[in-house]
This record gives structure tokens, C-alpha cells and sequence, in this order.
């Protein structure tokens, strides 16, 4: 019972973190990571249905994992 109470704070804060990313990068993160059917797609895949570059989906990729880093560390710093 005490693994699922944590487990559901952790999920509503995570969910409050992703507030941040705009829906591009949300997109991005869920496609390379496979966060809503578990199948994780290339860059190139992503930049294909996009239609946009493999280094801007790489860009975009990267800038929406720091802006994670950053909410996650301003989060936890009090």
C-alpha cells in the first residue's frame, strides 16, 4: 500500500515537472522514449514524422531534458 501512495506522489510530481516543456518536447521525449506505448523510436523516425531535421529533433531533445534537470533541481532544493 505504501509502494502505491509513493509511487502516485511520484507520478503527480513528474506530471508537475512536465508542465514546463512545450508540446513539441513533450512529443519528442514520449516518441524517443516510448512513454506512452513503450516503443522507442531513432531520432530520424521522429524527425520523419515531424517533418522537421534528425539534429533539430536532437536539439530539441536535448533542451527539454535540461529544462527536466532544472525544474527536478529547482523542485528539490527546498
Amino acid at each position: 500500500m505504501a509502494d502505491t501512495v509513493e509511487a502516485a506522489f511520484e507520478y503527480e510530481m513528474m506530471l508537475d515537472r512536465v508542465k514546463v516543456l512545450t508540446k513539441r518536447e513533450k512529443k519528442v521525449l514520449e516518441l524517443r522514449f516510448g512513454l506512452i506505448n513503450g516503443l522507442r523510436k531513432t531520432q530520424r523516425e521522429i524527425a520523419k514524422m515531424l517533418g522537421i531535421s534528425r539534429s533539430y529533433v536532437s536539439r530539441i531533445e536535448k533542451r527539454a531534458i535540461e529544462k527536466l534537470i532544472k525544474e527536478t533541481n529547482s523542485k528539490n532544493s527546498y
